[in-house]
């Protein structure tokens, strides 16, 4: 018998039976209580980060997901919903010490070089360092080509391949404008994206009309699979024909929809048909993005179904022994409800993220393994931390580097 990988969620499922006032009495947004309460969580376990981030233990690790711009992306964040400045110094000093020793290895935001570029694109936008914007846009577009390459071993999925590099281009035309990343550009990317995943499809003589791969294995979740790559290009629809959305985008997720196990998981690959992670990075929690998304482009109820059958298995199993992180941990399967609630306006999946924030909140009480980096935004407090700040504002609540505007 496999391992159980979760802890039996212990809070009471539905609005009716909120006992501990998280939602008002309207029952239809967050109480003040409740967002007083998470506010005095996040502050406690801010002053438990800024004291990690002072060791500078992580300090040789530049990425997003596990080194220092992490913390880059939850400065920039605090600063935008606090309006307070001193985030946005604590997130230049890092980007300054980390552009210039940059090595130029990897080409996604998660785990790359673009994502340290794009944060210093955007932080000296906002110090008005003219010089220094146009040099990370260089930068950025010097990879292009590599990127461009659909005959190298370079991959498709968001952690280290082609959607992770579209995903730092769409955040810069967002946060600076299309006149540091044009349109054609973002466009060209696009169609490496589809030309690669129909070329494997091709070859494998696969039903689905675009396939894609990492390490010769075909992952269907949001870090490494077609998940992640599919949820990517539907946000920058307006990129695509209606031939690409209609005749490959579409049969692909109706593709990935035959895969969902009764329980509301998905498989962690083609080859490995366990239904065991329901993990944002493997499983459910990254699947409710794109099935929730493909509902809103394509008008199509069922998959809004399948999106909230992903959301019964996440309350279900999504307290997860892991940790509390965003890739493999309770806060990223919280952001995953978070979603359905903004896509569905439905108060029950607040009210349930919210279930998970107050599990968050009591960050390190519950006897979780402790991650390899144990303060980084994909994997440790930074990551919990925004989700917490999120919660606050769920409107607006994005998770990041995955979630655009």
């Amino acid at each position: 018998m496999s391992e159980i990988r979760y802890f039996d969620n212990p809070y009471p499922k539905d609005i009716g039976e909120d006992k501990e006032h998280i939602l008002d009495s309207t029952k239809k947004k967050l109480s003040e209580e409740y967002i007083h309460k998470a506010w005095d969580s996040i502050r406690t376990l801010l002053k438990t980060l800024d004291v990690g981030v002072s060791k500078g233990n992580e300090s040789g690790d530049y990425s997003i997901y596990t080194g220092t711009c992490g913390y880059v992306v939850l400065y920039l964040h605090l600063a935008e919903v606090l309006g307070d400045n001193t985030y946005l110094q604590k997130a230049t000093e890092i980007v300054e010490k980390t552009v210039g020793n940059l090595k130029g290895r990897r080409l996604s935001f998660l785990c790359g070089d673009i994502g340290p570029l794009a944060l210093g694109a955007i932080i000296n936008s906002k110090n008005k360092m003219e010089e220094k914007l146009k040099l990370c846009i260089a930068n950025i577009k010097e990879m292009e080509r590599s990127v461009l390459n659909i005959k190298s071993d370079l991959p498709d999925e968001l952690l280290y391949g082609r959607a992770g590099y579209l995903y730092g281009l769409l955040l810069i035309q967002q946060k600076i404008g299309k006149e540091a990343i044009d349109d054609k550009m973002v466009r060209s990317v696009v169609t490496a994206i589809l030309d690669s995943g129909r070329a494997l499809s091709r070859k494998g003589k696969w039903s689905s009309p675009l396939m894609y791969q990492w390490h010769e294995k075909h992952y269907l979740g949001a870090a490494h699979g077609i998940v992640g790559i599919l949820f990517l290009l539907l946000q920058v629809k307006d990129q695509l024909t209606t031939e690409e959305l209609n005749e490959l985008i579409r049969p692909t997720i109706d593709y990935l929809c035959g895969l969902q196990f009764p329980s509301g998981n998905m498989p962690s690959s083609i080859s490995n048909t366990t239904d065991r992670l329901v993990h944002w990075c493997h499983g459910a929690p990254g699947a409710i993005f794109l099935f929730a998304k493909a509902y809103q482009v394509y008008g199509n109820i069922s998959y809004l179904e399948h999106a909230k059958k992903c959301g019964e298995c996440i309350w279900e199993r999504g307290l997860l022994k892991k940790g509390y992180g965003l890739c493999h941990g309770s806060a990223g399967n919280g952001y995953a409800l978070l979603y359905l609630y903004q896509v569905t306006g439905d108060a029950v999946y607040l009210y349930r993220a919210a279930q998970f924030g107050r599990w968050c909140q009591e960050y390190g009480t519950h006897g979780c393994r402790t991650p390899d980096r144990p303060l980084s935004l994909f994997e440790g407090l930074a990551g919990n931390i925004h989700f917490l700040v999120d919660l606050t504002r769920p409107d607006e609540a994005k998770f990041p580097a995955f979630l655009l505007d």
